[in-house]
């Protein structure tokens, strides 16, 4: 039996949630995958655990063995209801905090102005994160912060996005070894994937990392145009972009993962036809 570690983003991948329209047949089909007793499937989300819960039941998704939270900071295996923390993950990312705890980082950072604390769910153990102002300068404010942790051998990932709907900058400050690329990593070796026994499928420009490692991964068709310019000159043989010729289905969020695990694993493309 084929050995397949499913490994998705949630927001406009699987999930539906941008502008472009679902084929119906797909979370479906997607939930037939995910059935199927040779996949393991793990989200990958910018979320936190409550939020990836929320999704789960707001959405109809399967439940996944695995859930990447807190844009790589948390790792979760799931069985049933019960989710335990991979405290094994906490312990590999944290010596890039130099022991430094959440308090201590908020301290260091008293002075910036610009940034305000986001709401207590938001954080997590490795995770400290804030707003600003939209029109912030941020490659300034980057430098500023990396220059306040480093006589105290503070080593962060920083990532600056924009929330649309509300046109606020969000700042995540992680352990510089949390992400979404490593803790797949992590995950594959506690688990005993291989890279081509695994594909990842992303939209934006938080899974860049992933799309242009040596995983195999899909870019859904109803990504943004600037990803799909950005991710060209990838080799095909790691990066797969939907077009929307699978089963009907028109390769945006649910089709496009369809179309990309039937693109590098053909014995589950014979399957999927099988299910359809």
């Amino acid at each position: 039996m084929t050995r397949l570690l499913l490994c998705t983003d949630l927001d406009r991948t699987l999930i539906p949630n941008g502008s472009q329209p679902e084929s119906p047949q797909a979370r479906a089909l997607f939930a037939k995958l995910a059935d199927n007793p040779g996949v393991t499937l793990a989200y990958v989300s910018g979320r936190h655990q409550a939020l990836i819960q929320q999704a789960i039941r707001d959405f109809d998704l399967p439940t996944p063995a695995f859930a990447i939270a807190d844009v790589g900071a948390s790792i979760y295996q799931v069985t049933g209801t019960v989710w335990q923390r991979w405290h094994a993950w906490d312990a590999h990312i944290a010596p890039a905090w130099a022991g430094a705890s959440h308090n201590d980082l908020r301290g260091l950072l008293s002075g910036i102005t610009a940034l305000t604390l986001q709401e207590p769910e938001k954080q997590a153990i490795h995770k400290l994160s804030y707003y600003a102002p939209i029109d912030t300068q941020t490659t300034d404010l980057l430098a500023q912060i990396e220059a306040l942790f480093k006589p105290s051998g503070i080593q962060v990932h920083l990532i600056w996005s924009i929330d649309e709907a509300t046109q606020q900058g969000l700042l995540d400050i992680l352990p510089a070894s949390a992400n979404k690329l490593h803790a797949i990593e992590f995950l594959m070796a506690k688990q005993g994937f291989a890279c081509d026994q695994t594909v990842f499928a992303g939209d934006s420009g938080n899974d860049l990392d992933v799309l242009t490692s040596d995983i195999p991964s899909v870019l859904v068709a109803n990504a943004d145009a600037d990803i799909k310019a950005r991710m060209a000159n990838v080799s095909p043989a790691k990066l797969y972009l939907a077009k929307g010729d699978f089963l009907g289905m028109n390769g945006n969020y649910g089709a496009g993962i369809l179309e990309g695990v039937a693109h590098f694993h053909p014995g589950m493309a014979v399957w999927l036809r099988q299910q359809h």
